[in-house]
C-alpha cells in the first residue's frame, strides 16, 4: 500500500495527500483554512490557467511575492504543469529582481502589492515575462490571482513528471556578482526523507498529529524545504507572509504549533518579545534551526522557555537544503565538544573534508566541506563553469572549511569562499564591492563579515578613496542602499589608505577579517 514515503514529485504530493487526508487542514493563514483536498483542486486549477495561458513544460513562473495558503497553493500548481518555480527574494532591489527573472526566461510572474513598484520600475526591462498576476492588492493592467485561478476548472491535468524534472530554480547570491540559478529536481525535496526512513531514523517524528509553523519564508531553500517537509508528513502547516516576532508566538498559543524551523536570530527575537513570558509553549516539541551556529547562551536561554528538543540543519541550496543534522540528543549537554558541530550527514548521504589538491583527509585535519547527498542539484542555470567547479563527480563542493570528528560529526570552522551569513541571508561580498564601487569617491572597496551577537553577521566594508576624494560613511552605505537589498548593505564603513594584497595582487580579506574575529574559535558565527 502507497505511503508518504513513495511520494516522489510536488505534482503528486498534492493528489496523495488528497486521497489519503482530504478533509483533513493542510493550511492555516490569517483565519482561513484550507483542506488538503482544496490544496489539490487549487493546485489544478492553477495548472490549467498557467496551460491556458500557453506556458509550457519548463518554464520558469517567477514569485515577488509574501506568503500565503495561495502561494503555497500556487507553488504545488506550477508544479503540476509541469513548469519550474522560480522564488525570488522580494528584499532585492528592483535591479537585482529584474537579473533573476531574465536569467531564467520567466514567462509569468506573481506579485504582491507591496512590491507593485518594484515591478513597475523594472517592468521594460523584463523581456520575457508576459502575463504578470497580483497575489495580493488590485493593479490597474493586471490580473489577480483568484480570478485568474478560479476562470479554469479543476480536472487534474496530469502531466507527466519525473522525479529528475527540475522544478525549482533558486538563485543563490554570486562569487562574481550575479546570482546563480540552482536546479533542483523534484526528488531534492523527498529523497533525504525517504533515505533516512528506509534506515529507521524518523528524524523529529513529523506525523500528521503535527501543526507546523512556517519561519523561513517560502521563497528561501529552508523555507520551501519545511513547507514540503511538514505537509507530506501530513502535518498543519501554519502560515506568515513575514516573520513577525509576535506574531510567531501568538501563532503557537492559538494553533498549538508543535513543531517549527528558524533560523537563531528569530529565536533570540521570541524572547525579546514582551509577549514571551506569557506565552504558552507547551505544545512545542522541536526547534529545528539553521542558517548559522546558534550561540549556547541563547540554546540555554531558549531551552529554559521553550521547553523543548532542538536540532540544527546544515546544508546549502545546492544541496537540497539540509544534509547534516545536530539531533536532539547532542543539545543535552551544553558542556560538550558536540554542541560546536553541525551534526552527522544523514543515512544516505556522504561527507568528506578535501584539501587544495582534492585528496580527502583524515579526522581531525581542517579542509573544504564536500556533501553527497540523493537531493543534490542537477547544476546551475546556464552556467557550466560554475557547476562543473561546484559539483564533481556527485559531491557539493560547500566553499566551506571545517573538519570531522572520529565518530564522523562535521565541524564547521571558516569559510573557503567569502560568504557573509546575516540572519541566515547569504551575502557574497563582489555583489556588495560592486555597489559600494559605484560611489564616485570609492577607488576601491574589500566587504568582509565581522561578527554579530544577534544577527550572525554584519557586513562591513572597507574603502580606499579615490586621491583628493572626500566621504563619510553614511554616504557609502546611502549609496549602497540604492544599488541592492538592504539585508546586504554595509552597517559600517572603514577607510584605509591601501587594502592588503598577495603577491599576485588578491586582497587578502583574512587579514582584514582577524582584528573582528580575534578570541573566537570558528571563523563563523
Amino acid at each position: 500500500m502507497p505511503d508518504r514515503f513513495d511520494v516522489q514529485t510536488l505534482a503528486d504530493m498534492t493528489r496523495f495527500h488528497a486521497r489519503e487526508r482530504g478533509d483533513r487542514i493542510a493550511l492555516e493563514y490569517e483565519g482561513r483554512q484550507t483542506t488538503f483536498a482544496e490544496l489539490d483542486k487549487g493546485a489544478s486549477r492553477v495548472a490549467n490557467a498557467l496551460l491556458a495561458d500557453g506556458v509550457a513544460p519548463g518554464t520558469r513562473c517567477a514569485t515577488v511575492t509574501k506568503d500565503s495558503d495561495d502561494v503555497c497553493e500556487l507553488q504545488f500548481g506550477i508544479a503540476k504543469a509541469n513548469a519550474v518555480i522560480q522564488g525570488i527574494n522580494w528584499r532585492l532591489a528592483p535591479r537585482e529582481i529584474a537579473f533573476i527573472v531574465n536569467d531564467g526566461a520567466a514567462e509569468v510572474l506573481f506579485v504582491h502589492e507591496e512590491f507593485f513598484p518594484k515591478i513597475e520600475a523594472i517592468r521594460d526591462e523584463l523581456k520575457t515575462v508576459k502575463t504578470i498576476i497580483t497575489t495580493a492588492g488590485s493593479h490597474p493592467e493586471w490580473r489577480p490571482y483568484r480570478a485568474w485561478r478560479d476562470a479554469q476548472a479543476d480536472d487534474d491535468p496530469n502531466l507527466p513528471v519525473d522525479p529528475e524534472t527540475v522544478v525549482v530554480q533558486m538563485h543563490t547570491s554570486g562569487t562574481t556578482g550575479h546570482p546563480k540559478g540552482v536546479l533542483l529536481p523534484n526528488r531534492s525535496f523527498f529523497a533525504v526523507i525517504r533515505s533516512m526512513h528506509a534506515h529507521g531514523n524518523e528524524w523529529i517524528g513529523l506525523t500528521e498529529d503535527d501543526v507546523a509553523l512556517q519561519g523561513f519564508p517560502l521563497f528561501h531553500i529552508g523555507g520551501f524545504w519545511w513547507a514540503i517537509t511538514s505537509l507530506n508528513a501530513g502535518a498543519k502547516h501554519v502560515l506568515m507572509d513575514s516573520f513577525v516576532g509576535w506574531k510567531a508566538l501568538e501563532l503557537i498559543q492559538r494553533h498549538g504549533v508543535t513543531k517549527t524551523c528558524m533560523v537563531p536570530a528569530m529565536m533570540g527575537l521570541l524572547l525579546s518579545e514582551p509577549t514571551c513570558k506569557d506565552t504558552d509553549f507547551s505544545s512545542l516539541t522541536h526547534i529545528v534551526y539553521g542558517g548559522s551556529p546558534i550561540p549556547v547562551s541563547l540554546l540555554k536561554q531558549s531551552m529554559e522557555t521553550f521547553g523543548c528538543d532542538f536540532g540544527q540543519i546544515y546544508g546549502l541550496t545546492e544541496t537540497g537544503n539540509t544534509a547534516v543534522f545536530l539531533y536532539p540528543d547532542d543539545h543535552r549537554d551544553l558542556e560538550s565538544e558536540r554542541l560546536k558541530a553541525a551534526g552527522r550527514p544523514y543515512p544516505g548521504v556522504r561527507a568528506k573534508i578535501i584539501d587544495e589538491e582534492g585528496n580527502e583527509l583524515p579526522p581531525r585535519e581542517i579542509g573544504e566541506i564536500c556533501l553527497h547527498s540523493p537531493a543534490n542539484m542537477v547544476g546551475y542555470h546556464n552556467r557550466p563553469d560554475a557547476t562543473a567547479e561546484s559539483l564533481v563527480d556527485g559531491w557539493v563542493h560547500t566553499g566551506d572549511a571545517g573538519y570531522l570528528d572520529e565518530d564522523g560529526y562535521v565541524y564547521v570552522c571558516d569559510r573557503v569562499k567569502d560568504m557573509i551569513i546575516y540572519a541566515g541571508e547569504n551575502i557574497y561580498p563582489a555583489e556588495v564591492e560592486s555597489a559600494v564601487c559605484g560611489h564616485e569617491a570609492v577607488a576601491e572597496c574589500a566587504v568582509i563579515g565581522v561578527p554579530d551577537d544577534r544577527w550572525g553577521e554584519q557586513v562591513k566594508a572597507v574603502v580606499v578613496l579615490k586621491p583628493g576624494a572626500k566621504a563619510k560613511p553614511m554616504e557609502i552605505i546611502a549609496h549602497a542602499r540604492g544599488e541592492i537589498a538592504d539585508f546586504k548593505v554595509p552597517r559600517s564603513v572603514d577607510f584605509v589608505d591601501a587594502l592588503p594584497r598577495t603577491a599576485s595582487g588578491k586582497v587578502r580579506k583574512g587579514e582584514l577579517r582577524e582584528p573582528y574575529w580575534e578570541g573566537r574559535e570558528r571563523r563563523v558565527n
